[in-house]
């Protein structure tokens, strides 16, 4: 009976040992456990971490749309100015453009003006000096005149009278080609503008005021009058 005690006992200690030594291998299970749930410790601080950096995507997208709104409002505005000084430079422009054309057509004005005024004193310089020397043909023509009327009837069909009176016809022609005219006296009523009345005559033919007598042949250079005739009129 005691050694059958004592077997149990010693099976007893056997599985007392057995049973320690289980459960000093346990820790490996709890340690599986622990580390299970330091697991899901883990993953519910993932979890917080996703939902912080959820809760922060929100504001980095706010202001990434912030950034992205300055941005764009800047660009409206640079935009708004670059057109505001693109119209100003325009304006500037036009106004230069009109001024030069002003300045271009005043030339322009000017030259065609000087350009008619020196040729109108060209053109009076040119009728100055042919006046200047018709008034100093003009006695030559006097002195031509004189001597045809000078010349004896019994003479006038000769050699000497005929070249006389070619040369006066000749003188006559290109004065009058110049613009020469003799201005008509006798037998016209007396003119101021065109006589110049020496003396007065009495005339029981003529009317009072005309012309009756010419002592001196006047002349019109150009409907201008270069010498006035002198006359006798009727009183």
């Amino acid at each position: 009976m005691a050694e059958t005690e004592n077997m149990k006992n010693e099976q007893n200690g056997t599985e007392t040992e057995e049973t320690v030594k289980g459960t000093e291998e346990m820790p490996g299970a709890e340690g599986q456990t622990a580390g299970a749930e330091a697991q899901e410790a883990g993953t519910e601080g993932t979890g917080a971490e996703q939902n912080g950096a959820a809760g922060e995507e929100p504001e980095a997208e706010a202001k990434e749309s912030a950034q992205a709104d300055e941005p764009a409002e800047s660009g409206e505005t640079a935009e708004t100015a670059g057109d505001a000084i693109s119209s100003v430079k325009e304006k500037a422009l036009r106004d230069k453009i009109t001024s030069l054309e002003d300045k271009v057509k005043r030339q322009m004005a000017e030259f065609d003006n000087f350009r008619k005024r020196t040729t109108k004193e060209k053109e009076q310089m040119f009728s100055m000096g042919e006046k200047s020397v018709i008034e100093k043909m003009l006695p030559v023509v006097d002195n031509f005149e004189r001597g045809l009327a000078a010349v004896p009837e019994a003479e006038k069909g000769g050699a000497l009278a005929s070249g006389m009176e070619m040369i006066y016809k000749q003188m006559m022609k290109q004065l009058e080609d110049l613009g020469v005219k003799p201005i008509e006296a006798v037998g016209k009523e007396f003119d101021p503008n065109f006589h110049n009345a020496v003396m007065q005559v009495e005339s029981d033919e003529l009317e009072t005021g005309i012309v009756a007598q010419e002592f001196q042949k006047g002349y019109t250079y150009h409907d201008t009058v270069i010498r006035h005739s002198m006359v006798g009129v009727v009183s």
